[in-house]
């Protein structure tokens, strides 16, 4: 390999979005370029000792962050891993695998920024920060329909979790580059989770798009795409914030500012015109329908990913 692997971290707590937003950046960015790894594979417990013992998958003791660190070296220049496999459906552990890290690697779970040594292994590092309300609305949903959970056994391992998410997860934004908030639109509530807004902050740990030369700061380029300045955690940020019923007019010009600068991103641009999942949401009735916050977002970490290949 003649360039090192790329590796971007996406955290979040439990049914954050991590997958969603993995799944649409690995297709534009080509799923053989992209290697996916979750550090839910790591953790150290399966899912009746945990019970045994009282602990949760949030915990870093439950978690060998030790291998997670090693791992995360060795795909940085190039090496390959020998990777656990965590399975949710059963809650024990399959064989591990061998992984070659391909040109790309995106790294999600919970507790990808633990130490210092993970931080300093990403190119770019983005954390899901959504409502509670709303995350717990996302959890329900998934375990009850992938995991074998019904609704009152959620919501009990929610309780369960939430000092563990407070102690050991949240703090985690304050490592990242890029926070990314999806919310209802318009006060909804958390059951409109389809066509989401979304508040991105942008911190200064690395080089932005002046998205100031499209959208006037403190001036919205339309009532759907608003661009501000804030403090987050304390320190003064960017904030880009879209619609969820933004129309493809709306965010054009984003669109054509990443794919300008960054020209692999052509092909996905305009968003509305092309075949990839990009931006796509499922509804409840197995519609299709297109989030243009969902994939400016996507487009985004895509091209702070290309940007970092393009200055190694």
């Amino acid at each position: 390999m003649s360039q090192r692997p790329i590796i971007v971290g996406i955290v979040g707590d439990s049914a954050a979005g991590k997958t969603t937003l993995t799944r649409g950046i690995a297709q534009v960015l080509g799923e053989d370029d992209v290697t996916v790894i979750c550090t839910d594979d790591y953790h150290r417990y399966d899912r009746q000792q945990r019970a045994e013992l009282g602990i949760s998958a949030l915990h870093p003791d439950c978690n060998y962050l030790d291998i997670i660190q090693q791992h995360l070296a060795l795909l940085r220049t190039g090496q390959p891993i020998l990777k656990p496999i965590y399975n949710h459906s059963t809650g024990s552990f399959d064989p591990p695998e061998y992984i070659k890290p391909s040109r790309f690697v995106i790294v999600e779970g919970l507790l990808g920024y633990s130490t210092r040594g993970m931080r300093d292994s990403y190119d770019v590092k983005v954390y899901l920060a959504p409502p509670e309300d709303l995350r717990t609305n996302w959890k329900v949903k998934r375990d009850t329909r992938k995991r074998g959970y019904n609704d009152e056994q959620v919501m009990e391992q929610l309780r369960q979790r939430e000092p563990d998410s407070e102690a050991y997860i949240r703090p985690q934004r304050q490592w990242a580059d890029v926070v990314v908030t999806f919310y209802p639109s318009n006060g909804g509530t958390p059951q409109d989770d389809l066509l989401l807004n979304v508040r991105l902050v942008l911190r200064p740990t690395i080089p932005h798009p002046d998205f100031c030369d499209i959208v006037p700061c403190n001036s919205p380029v339309s009532s759907a795409v608003r661009l501000g300045l804030d403090r987050d955690m304390g320190k003064p940020v960017d904030v880009l914030e879209i619609d969820g019923h933004a129309t493809a007019e709306q965010v054009q010009q984003l669109e054509r500012m990443l794919c300008n600068e960054v020209p692999y991103l052509g092909s996905f641009c305009s968003i509305a015109g092309n075949e990839a999942t990009i931006g796509k949401v499922v509804g409840t009735t197995g519609e299709t329908l297109q989030s243009y916050p969902l994939a400016i977002t996507q487009l985004l970490i895509t091209y702070h990913m290309l940007k970092a290949l393009n200055i190694q």
